[in-house]
């Protein structure tokens, strides 16, 4: 026997603002309508999914998720009563806007090579490996020289990994200090979804590992993977 619970609908991701979610619930509420109507049944709950964005780029501007919140209430109170529906619950899955924002990645350059004056490439001990999103989205994200103080002009690079594809880009255009060089730690920010959940061995690269950090003390989460943990399923 099945419990009907409510309707849900998801209608993308990395969105600024609530006008699509007015669009859906009008939409998914107009369905609710229809099987009040065919089956005596109204809905105890709408999920109108998640997709909210975060700030990559210094450009974005995602709204405050507060706002967003209360907006969503009212566009639910809204598009009920011109239904003519009981407000049912309303769930959310913030995800992205939870999970984003808190987390960065720590890579170390392994060379630095610069292409006839026209480019500087940074390659680092990762890659799509560990953040596929530039590969399969051209996702954009922000990068700085993490493990000293520069005063060296800044130039243009792109962050490479060590995967031996042309797609293995993690940050297509950024500005790094002119000395950047081989040992030095580049920080990739708001890494915290997407990332390490779709991360794989590609080449056999083990995973990096998570580490928390809170006033000074770390704790590691996940530790990093080894060649034993690549090797452990073999059969041999």
């Amino acid at each position: 026997m099945l419990d009907f619970a409510g309707l849900h609908s998801h209608i993308g991701s990395q969105i600024y603002d609530t006008a699509g979610f007015d669009v859906a619930a009008h939409r998914v509420l107009e369905l609710a309508v229809r099987i009040r109507e065919s089956h005596g049944i109204e809905i105890g709950e709408l999920n109108l999914g998640g997709g909210f964005g975060i700030a990559y780029m210094p450009g974005d501007d995602p709204a405050d998720i507060k706002v967003v919140a209360q907006n969503l209430r009212e566009i639910l109170d809204t598009q009920c009563r011109a239904a003519g529906l009981a407000r049912p619950r309303l769930t959310v899955e913030p995800g992205r806007a939870i999970a984003g924002p808190g987390t960065i990645t720590l890579y170390q350059v392994g060379t630095v090579k610069n292409v006839d004056g026209l480019r500087t490439y940074v390659s680092v001990d990762g890659g799509m490996s560990d953040n596929i999103r530039t590969a399969l989205y051209d996702a954009e994200y922000t990068c700085v020289l993490a493990s000293r103080e520069s005063a060296a002009e800044p130039t243009l690079c792109r962050l490479v990994g060590r995967h031996c594809e042309s797609g293995d880009i993690v940050v297509r255009d950024a500005y790094l200090p002119a000395d950047v060089t081989a040992g030095d730690l580049i920080a990739v920010a708001a890494t915290g979804a997407y990332c390490r959940s779709m991360a794989s061995n590609y080449n056999h690269v083990p995973r990096p590992g998570v580490v928390a950090v809170r006033d000074g003390a770390t704790r590691v989460l996940l530790r990093r993977e080894t060649a034993d943990d690549l090797l452990r399923l073999d059969a041999g």
